[in-house]
């Protein structure tokens, strides 16, 4: 079903699905924004995560990008197949994007974006954390998810999102996303993140998966010290977890919210010691 421009008597394009959780962004100003922010230019290639009705396509092919939109919505991706026929630098892949391998359509360096849903951010953030990485990623997201993805150790928000991500990618939460941005408007605040991958992660490639579970491991018992955390997790001894927490410099009384990325990565390794 579509809705109606009643000036004209224009078929406009479909409304928004609940149950997919859309809300369209449709504020031009933000939109540009957030295609600067990627910084793709002319001839750079940009996987766009649900580009819905084509706004941030557009803005995306103005700077000279090439887009490849992920879109699971049947009715939406015919829509821009559509409207892009004789645009050759869209390609439109209708398709879950929790099923795509990013690696496996494109070739060579890209760039990744999308109004991502908020039901699906975290699993499409460590989808995208995955290789080969994006040069540069920009996420519209929940405020609150942005905020913990960002959030320094110690605070109410940091937690293993915070860890997992910081410890592969500078995270930066760029500017907030007002609900009348959208149509229809969501019932949550909205904000605008950079995730860009580090030179320098604190984790290689064969530790990644270890360090995930170790760190979503840890916070699962957040209000627990560290020597129960290793106790817990690794079925120690308290001499063994001691020892542990000893050789990498930190207090076992601590608990997992005041551990760094850095520190994560020194106590994993000092298991194999």
């Amino acid at each position: 079903m579509t809705q109606r421009d009643e000036g004209n008597g224009r078929a406009m394009r479909p409304r928004a699905k609940k149950s997919l959780g859309q809300h369209f962004l449709n504020d031009t100003r933000i939109l540009g924004r957030i295609a600067s922010a990627i910084g793709a230019g002319a001839g750079d290639t940009v996987i766009e995560v649900g580009p819905g009705r084509g706004a941030l396509t557009d803005q995306l092919l103005r700077r000279g990008a090439n887009v490849i939109g992920i879109e699971l919505d049947g009715l939406l991706a015919a829509r821009l197949r559509e409207r892009y026929a004789d645009e050759r630098r869209v390609v439109i892949v209708e398709s879950d994007v929790l099923k795509v391998q990013f690696g496996e359509i494109v070739s060579g360096e890209y760039f990744l974006a999308g109004n991502i849903p908020y039901y699906i951010t975290t699993p499409i953030l460590f989808q995208a954390l995955g290789r080969p990485r994006p040069a540069r990623a920009v996420y519209l997201v929940q405020l609150e998810v942005g905020q913990r993805i960002v959030a320094a150790p110690a605070t109410n928000e940091y937690g293993a999102l915070s860890v997992n991500v910081q410890a592969l990618a500078r995270a930066e939460l760029l500017f907030r996303v007002p609900s009348g941005a959208f149509s229809p408007p969501p019932k949550v605040e909205s904000a605008v993140i950079r995730v860009t991958p580090r030179e320098d992660p604190v984790v290689d490639s064969s530790e990644e998966k270890q360090f995930r579970e170790f760190v979503i491991g840890a916070f699962g018992l957040r209000r627990k010290q560290m020597r129960r955390v290793l106790r817990t997790l690794w079925n120690l001894g308290p001499e063994t977890a001691e020892a542990i927490l000893t050789r990498c410099a930190i207090d076992p009384e601590r608990r997992p919210e005041t551990l760094s990325p850095n520190e994560f990565a020194t106590v994993l390794r000092s298991r194999e010691q």
